[in-house]
């Protein structure tokens, strides 16, 4: 079980990657070529917004089974002064977690903005700090080992 959720989660961070870089970069052109907000936008910041939560989800129950991480809840004093173990149980999940609620609190605030280049502006703001949470949390590939992760 853990295997497989392991390689859906790894799978479902292609989704979240694609959709905030492209959200960041058409927030941006909206914001600063005075784009209007069309439904388009709306439905890219939804996806993001599903994605996100879909991966949480996967996550979560994830970090429920994960023999790494039973290992660092069986000796928390220990696990902090180890970084691989500190990362898988703790900064991996709070950043992730962290950023899904930026990004939501993105969304939401683009979806109360009265006007484009104010809903552009917020979504914006809220990603790209988002993605900048996001991606250093991510078990890149080239990260250290135990705690990189492949591509697939």
């Amino acid at each position: 079980m853990e295997t497989g959720l392991t390689h859906l989660h790894n799978l479902l961070r292609h989704a979240i990657i694609i959709f905030l870089v492209i959200n960041v970069v058409k927030s941006f052109l909206g914001w600063f070529g005075k784009k209007e907000y069309t439904a388009g936008d709306n439905k890219l910041s939804l996806f993001l917004f599903i994605s996100a939560h879909l991966q949480l989800v996967v996550g979560l129950v994830l970090y429920s089974v994960s023999g790494v991480v039973k290992v660092a809840m069986a000796d928390m004093g220990e696990a902090m002064k180890d970084a691989v173990l500190r990362f898988w149980a703790v900064e991996h999940m709070l950043s992730m977690i962290v950023g899904i609620i930026i990004i939501t609190l993105g969304r939401i605030m683009a979806k109360k903005a009265k006007t484009d280049s104010t809903k552009f502006r917020r979504q914006a703001i809220y990603f790209t700090l988002a993605m900048v949470i996001i991606f250093a949390a991510i078990p890149w590939p080239w990260a250290e080992m135990g705690i990189a992760r492949p591509w697939y």
